[in-house]
């Protein structure tokens, strides 16, 4: 039977978690949360939009799980508010913290464990330095959030970063957060957060990235959109609408979005199988990757694998873990 390689799936660890707590605010503060049996929640403002699992800190819970669900190679990650808050030398530590932990646990199950490198964006000198520290520790990618602290991926503040994961051809696993203005937007109530501003913060940033040729800028970065590319599957045909009507929208490139679309990857964590097979459709069967969301409360590694099972033989095959270990090099 194929490899299963889940691309999506986090992990945090003990002393990232105290450090959040006592040094996220004024950003982050973490509060008791309403959701079992998570006893705490990280919140931006009054929005909640992380509740630690006990297997985010359990690698053992974690590869039990795997074991149970089927999964081969979980390929880790940090995930929101991941180390985007404090002075610089909050950022690096918290970075340090986390890809530390996760390469021992690379160390510890080498079968088993592959992840991607956190860095603090925000203070370009620390952010190559840990790049480069956490890839030659053995890191596999880089997850970056699809905002950072507000300020958009291709701000050209960036560009040193995004050159040095070009020069390395990483993968790097596009992640939403908290939209900017996420108090103007009244989604603090019913977790809107999590729910519909989490899938507009990926569209956002992956359209900027189509519209601006970040693409060609960057040729050898796999980029990954986050949840089967938010709303990216749903609205491509509008957006190719746009383009051919709209001179706005065509300024930067030539090339129709639909076709873009197929030059960036996808992980398949949704909780239909109509929007895998959408995703599949629009980013092409070569494109997207298993991803379970794990150990979130919302995440589900056997059913998102349930859905990748149903698909026909070969795109299967590909979806399930072959695409992974091409985009990877694994």
């Amino acid at each position: 039977m194929a490899i299963v390689i889940d691309v999506h799936t986090h992990m945090y660890s003990d002393a990232w978690f105290e450090l959040l707590k006592q040094k996220g605010a004024p950003r982050y503060q973490v509060k008791p949360s309403r959701d079992k049996p998570a006893p705490l929640a990280i919140y931006k403002g009054k929005a909640p939009f992380a509740t630690p699992q006990p297997a985010h800190f359990d690698y053992e819970m974690r590869i039990n799980d795997m074991d149970d669900a089927r999964v081969d190679i979980a390929i880790v990650s940090l995930t929101a508010p991941n180390v985007f808050w404090g002075p610089p030398s909050v950022s690096l530590k918290a970075a340090r913290l986390v890809n530390d932990d996760m390469a021992s646990a690379q160390t510890n199950w080498p079968d088993r464990i592959r992840w991607l490198a956190s860095i603090p964006w925000e203070h370009k000198d620390l952010a190559l330095k840990e790049l480069n520290r956490a890839h030659r520790k053995g890191a596999v990618g880089v997850m970056v959030l699809a905002n950072i602290d507000g300020h958009s991926l291709t701000d050209e503040k960036f560009a040193p970063i995004w050159k040095a994961i070009d020069r390395k051809g990483l993968p790097v696993l596009i992640h939403p957060t908290a939209p900017p203005a996420v108090e103007n937007l009244d989604i603090g109530r019913f977790n809107l957060v999590a729910q519909v501003g989490f899938m507009f913060d990926t569209t956002l940033a992956v359209s900027r990235m189509l519209y601006s040729g970040f693409l060609d800028t960057y040729p050898n970065i796999k980029f990954i959109a986050s949840h089967c590319g938010g709303y990216l599957p749903f609205i491509a045909g509008r957006m190719d609408m746009c383009h051919t009507n709209m001179k706005a929208v065509s300024e930067a490139v030539d090339t129709p979005p639909s076709e873009l679309l197929r030059r960036i990857y996808y992980d398949g964590v949704t909780f239909q199988q109509e929007t895998l097979e959408l995703c599949i459709g629009v980013g092409g069967e070569d494109n997207v990757m298993y991803g379970s969301d794990y150990p979130h409360n919302i995440g589900d590694m056997k059913g998102c694998l349930r859905r990748v099972e149903a698909l026909k033989g070969g795109v299967r095959n590909k979806v399930r873990g072959e695409n992974a270990l091409r985009v990877f090099e694994l």
